[in-house]
């Protein structure tokens, strides 16, 4: 893009996705020229293993750097030159930013949800915390909660190789704190919180990941999904007295330091949030 940054977002089913207008719009603010576009796995009728070849394609293109997000967190990893630590520990990405010829891994995810959740759920028992997804967005929820100071996490996934693997990895960088596996609902009697951090609540996704009976008024809950905002987990959790933290704080602070890093610029945080409800409003509207 001449005289202007040029970003976008690699995923599937992102049609529904805030990022562009919620980047754009933040960069009007800052008097930057910035373009966000979408690159939807689907519409473009490719598989998420070819997302190193959508890296090629976009740096050629002129791109500063891309958001990436379900289902390409982990398999992004084989098409970088480097890899930040954080991104690293969690063997997932959700930000690349190209510089010259190198292609930089970043991780955004984790430090969004840990500052979404300290204003969200102020707080909190962490005694003990049932994470169930052990994916991309998974494996950035464990590593916040577990450096918020969760004594106890509980990763459950569909795939349970996977949850040993990730929990096996959070052994190693924070102590014996992570164990995988278990019965959902025993666990989640047992638990202070709830994480869900799988697709199940997206637009594309529809359903309820967890029986609403397991949701008990004493347990909070929060949800990553944020496209809809008031996912059927959110909805039944608040009709059944739990405490609750939707996925839009965690969209927009990870779209915060997102930011930062494709611009070198400091973006207004609490000026995103308000950009973030007005497009959420504004959409409520158009679908109303």
């Amino acid at each position: 893009m001449r005289d202007g940054l040029l970003v976008g977002l690699i995923g599937s089913g992102i049609g529904p996705s805030l990022s562009p207008a919620l980047h754009e719009r933040e960069a009007a603010e800052l008097g930057l020229p910035h373009r966000y576009l979408r690159w939807d796995l689907d519409e473009l009728a490719a598989a998420p293993e070819a997302v190193g070849e959508l890296l090629v394609r976009a740096r050629a293109e002129g791109y500063r750097g891309l958001n990436i997000t379900h289902p390409c967190k982990r398999l992004v990893l084989d098409h970088l030159d480097e890899v930040d630590p954080d991104a690293g520990a969690l063997g997932a990405v959700n930000t690349v930013v190209f510089d010259g010829s190198r292609a930089i891994g970043h991780n955004t995810d984790h430090s969004g949800f840990a500052r979404s959740f300290r204003r969200g759920l102020p707080g909190a028992a962490l005694t003990r915390v049932v994470l169930l997804g052990a994916g991309g967005a998974g494996a950035a929820v464990a590593h916040a909660l577990l450096g918020l100071g969760a004594a106890a996490l509980r990763v459950i996934d569909a795939e349970p190789d996977r949850a040993d693997e990730l929990a096996a990895a959070l052994r190693g960088r924070f102590g014996d704190r992570a164990e995988a596996g278990g019965d959902l609902e025993s666990e989640l009697a047992a638990a202070d919180g709830l994480v869900h951090a799988t697709p199940t609540g997206m637009a594309a996704h529809p359903g309820l990941p967890v029986p609403a009976s397991s949701l008990s008024p004493r347990l909070w809950v929060a949800d990553v999904v944020y496209r809809p905002l008031r996912t059927e987990l959110v909805t039944a959790a608040r009709e059944r007295g739990c405490r609750v933290l939707d996925g839009g704080g965690m969209a927009v602070f990870q779209a915060v330091d997102s930011f930062r890093l494709f611009t070198g610029v400091e973006p207004d945080a609490e000026r995103m949030l308000r950009h973030f409800a007005e497009l959420e409003r504004e959409e409520a509207h158009v679908g109303g």
